[in-house]
């Protein structure tokens, strides 16, 4: 399971992972329902080194970046979903608008970004430049996003890949 951590333990710690050889790979977003796009953004993107850090959005970041009504969880929560799957190693959250105060930072050696960007459109791309890192484009095709996902809980249409209820048995009398 990953470690959520404040900024300052976090370079600590990235400090210590280069120190030992590794590489540093790092991720962000709001994560603010959890869903299989995330989880294989963020598998893809621990490939790209020898450790995974994730930046999650604040809830006052995510509610101007997303709208009133976000997020649905907690900047706490949702760390503590992510810090739970297995290809992530630290966890942050963070308050800026963007991600390049923690990139200048941290230095990280890959920036992974999803697949809605190119390497050419990714915002931080001048600061990961400029430090010598490198941008990876991570992760399946953009088909799932949590503002779909809020669209179907809504109307409750099935999702993808969902089934319709069959028949069902009746219990067994005795």
């Amino acid at each position: 399971m990953g470690e959520i951590l404040t900024r300052d333990a976090l370079i600590a710690r990235v400090h210590e992972a280069r120190a030992a050889g590794r590489t540093v790979a790092f991720a962000n977003g709001c994560f603010d329902i959890l869903h299989v796009g995330h989880v294989r953004y963020l598998e893809s993107a621990a490939h790209e080194g020898d450790v995974l850090v994730v930046a999650i959005n604040d809830d006052t970041s995510v509610r101007v970046l997303k709208g009133e009504g976000r997020p649905i969880l907690a900047a706490e929560h949702r760390a503590e979903l992510v810090a739970a799957l297995r290809a992530v190693d630290f966890v942050v959250i963070f308050p800026e608008p963007t991600v390049t105060p923690l990139l200048e930072a941290l230095h990280p050696d890959v920036h992974c970004k999803g697949t809605d960007y190119t390497v050419d459109s990714v915002p931080e791309r001048e600061t990961v430049k400029a430090y010598g890192g490198r941008i990876a484009i991570v992760g399946d095709p953009k088909d799932h996003s949590t503002r779909d996902l809020l669209s179907r809980i809504g109307s409750q249409e099935p999702g993808p890949g969902s089934r319709e209820p069959g028949p069902v048995d009746p219990a067994p009398t005795s």
